[in-house]
């Protein structure tokens, strides 16, 4: 049958919108199960970004703060400045104390004259009823500072205990519903980690600088300071003068150490000490006033192959180990000396727990208390030997020398 040219084209024009028809309809039915897909939902979902600030001061949105800014906009209000002021007198030299002089200078001959010497330093709010830490070096001196609160409010502060061994200091300020830190701990920090450093330097308040755990366990000796009583968490974060006596932070914004500038020539180096220390220190200084350190009056080496060749040859003893601390001085009249302790002496023990370097001794020596017997080992001509030490308080006056 043959067909007109009529029919063919009703045919092909038949057949192409039923094409079209299929083609909407196939897209419509696909757009409408996107709409109640619930993977598809929950992908739209997660995009969602909330369109309101998330900070105080309403500068801040979420998706712009990192860990540093969350964890400076938790501590900052809890760190404080510190200004304390010193008087100062200049002394006449004794030469011009002769009576000849002051017959001749009549009344021109120089008087004392009095001077105020004013320093800032920073502080951390470690409860809310005004309890504060900073360094000792920051209030040292001096019996009442101001303190300056992030928000502009202004007290009085009144030291309550100064201990120079840690340059640990406590300070008390009358208020109430104060925003304190959270402590966070050190005894389980590794290099590499963040660190977050927050002060005043140069009297510029909050300032923050960020960098990494550097090294932990440094030594009051490998720091270059032998009259402290503490082992440093090393930083590379910027801790200058002014920064003293602020918060070290972790990257949860829980405080892991107090800032020290004790080495103004330390370029790139920041030192901290550990918040467990600090904090046991500062309950002592809120309850007694100071703190007392245990004393035995020895000074040590470690015990190198170089070390104990140069005591064999000196004291004429034959050391054989190659472990623990070689007592290298007794003081005269110290608990050692008293207890029986000698030069070449090798100790092993301290309190039942093995050391195997002075650092150790002195650690678990810091553990004993004042006027108890501390258990000691060691060893002499190669047999051990045990004693009973009663510790003193740590002498005030006393310059404590490498390795004791």
């Amino acid at each position: 049958m043959t067909l007109s040219f009529k029919q063919l084209t009703l045919y092909f024009s038949l057949l192409s919108i039923g094409s079209v028809t299929g083609w909407l309809g196939y897209d419509y039915v696909k757009a409408k199960k996107s709409v109640i897909d619930p993977d598809v939902i929950s992908v739209v979902k997660e995009q969602e970004q909330p369109s309101t600030p998330t900070s105080e001061n309403g500068l801040v949105s979420f998706y712009n703060q990192n860990f540093i800014a969350k964890a400076v906009e938790k501590v900052g209000p809890s760190v404080v400045r510190i200004d304390a002021a010193r008087k100062l007198t200049t002394q006449v030299p004794e030469a011009l104390n002769n009576p000849l002089l002051k017959r001749f200078f009549g009344e021109n001959v120089p008087v004392p004259e009095e001077q105020i010497k004013h320093g800032t330093g920073s502080g951390v709010i470690i409860s809310t009823d005004g309890r504060l830490i900073t360094n000792a070096h920051v209030v040292n001196g001096v019996d009442n500072v101001k303190v300056t609160l992030k928000d502009g409010q202004v007290f009085d502060g009144v030291v309550k205990g100064v201990d120079s061994l840690t340059d640990i200091a406590v300070i008390k300020i009358e208020a109430t519903d104060l925003p304190q830190v959270s402590m966070g701990k050190s005894e389980k920090l590794i290099p590499g980690q963040w660190a977050i450093a927050i002060g005043n330097p140069l009297g510029l308040d909050n300032t923050v600088t960020v960098g990494i755990i550097s090294a932990i366990g440094r030594t009051s000796s490998q720091v270059g300071i032998p009259d402290k009583r503490v082992r440093f968490i090393q930083t590379d974060a910027a801790i200058n003068p002014g920064n003293s006596g602020g918060p070290l932070l972790n990257n949860k914004g829980e405080v892991i150490g107090i800032n020290t500038a004790i080495r103004s020539d330390a370029q790139g180096l920041g030192f901290a000490i550990p918040i467990e220390t600090a904090k046991r220190i500062a309950d002592e200084l809120f309850l007694y006033g100071k703190v007392e350190h245990p004393f035995l009056g020895i000074s040590m080496v470690d015990l190198t192959p170089e070390a104990k060749d140069e005591i064999n040859r000196q004291l004429d003893v034959k050391i054989k180990d190659n472990k623990g601390a070689i007592i290298t001085r007794v003081i005269e009249d110290s608990p050692a000396e008293k207890a029986g302790l000698r030069q070449g002496d090798v100790i092993q023990k301290v309190g039942g727990v093995v050391v195997e370097n002075p650092t150790e001794v002195q650690q678990e020596v810091e553990k004993s208390l004042v006027g108890k017997n501390l258990a000691l080992e060691v060893i002499r001509n190669r047999k051990i030997a045990k004693f009973l030490v009663k510790p003193d308080a740590f002498p005030q006056s006393f310059e404590l020398e490498v390795g004791e």
